[in-house]
């Protein structure tokens, strides 16, 4: 499979995963209904995943052992963005939860710009520019000072921020395999999700027995379908894309998830947060425009150390070239 083939196929496993994970608030949700409240939702679910997948990483552990430390941390760190986001569709509206996640490219531009070095075009600026005014439209819509208004708002936020930490490190150590990734990005998920289920609520009691059997679908659906299956596909394509580009095709989720909480759950936005949600897609499609495959084919040529490929983040956490 050649350069071009590797980056079609990414791109429409991207958008098909977005879609897929539109709906993700469906599980999350019914296995809060089902008892398990808050976090302990999202911690089964990983476990779940995680469980799955184990297997297989025990017997190729030894490429998983050889793997780039930095790698591995990259992967988790996108499992701790994913518990955020996971959790924040149980304390707040479902679009804006995933608006706020797809702020995405913003922070990737301002990640690649003043944490790599890499050069910042004038359709990067104008991603930086409208994804930001469309945040401040979106959250102060109700006259209100622009800034989350719930804890669930607050997780999808820094949950965008920590994918494009996450998306934009694979990019640069994309040397694991998506079954290996899949694990790590569990293990990088229960980090995060075991200390955040005691702190949002407490231990859940004993399940009542009608409500045994919806908790344990949902949480298989949501452990194989989402934390395994889908997640080893998202991990692979964004190895081969753009991280501003990964979450622009990820917005598919965005429409899905507005359309579904919309109809089954009744949640719709006001005029102002539809105007600050179109400014964020907006912004995902000035970065569609500024990574179009010419410029791409322009950014291979590069000598080395001018592009992104030759870009470091340092151990010490300082500015890369």
């Amino acid at each position: 499979m050649n350069e071009a083939q590797k980056t079609t196929l990414a791109s429409i496993i991207i958008v098909i995963s977005g879609a897929f994970w539109g709906l993700y608030w469906i599980p999350i949700r019914r296995i809060d209904e089902a008892g398990l409240p808050g976090a302990w939702g999202t911690l089964v679910a990983i476990c779940i995943g995680a469980a799955t997948l184990a297997p297989v990483v025990l017997w190729r552990r030894k490429r998983l052992a050889g793997a780039d430390p930095w790698a591995l941390f990259y992967v988790a760190v996108g499992g701790a963005a994913f518990v955020l986001y996971s959790v924040g569709f149980i304390y707040g509206r479902i679009a804006i939860i995933i608006l706020l996640f797809y702020l995405t490219p913003v922070w990737s531009s301002l990640i690649g710009r003043y944490v790599l070095g890499w050069r910042n075009r004038t359709s990067r600026t104008l991603v930086i520019i409208v994804g930001l005014l469309g945040l401040l439209v979106m959250l102060g819509a109700d006259s209100q000072a622009p800034l989350p208004q719930s804890v669930g708002e607050w997780f999808a936020l820094g949950a965008g921020m920590l994918w494009s930490v996450s998306s934009t490190g694979i990019r640069l150590k994309p040397d694991l395999d998506p079954l290996g990734s899949s694990f790590v990005f569990a293990a990088g998920a229960l980090i995060v999700a075991v200390p955040l289920a005691f702190v949002l609520s407490p231990v859940p009691e004993a399940v009542p027995d009608a409500a045994l059997g919806p908790l344990i679908g949902w949480s298989l659906a949501a452990g194989l379908g989402w934390w395994a299956a889908s997640t080893a596909g998202i991990l692979w394509a964004t190895a081969q894309l753009e991280p501003a580009r990964v979450g622009i095709l990820l917005m598919s989720e965005v429409l899905v998830g507005a359309v579904s909480g919309a109809v089954l759950a009744g949640e719709t936005l006001g005029p102002m947060e539809w105007v600050g949600g179109a400014l964020v897609l907006a912004a995902g499609g000035f970065e569609v425009w500024s990574t179009r495959p010419r410029r791409q084919a322009a950014l291979r040529q590069e000598p080395p150390g001018g592009g992104p490929a030759e870009a470091q983040i340092p151990c010490s956490g300082g500015v890369g070239s």
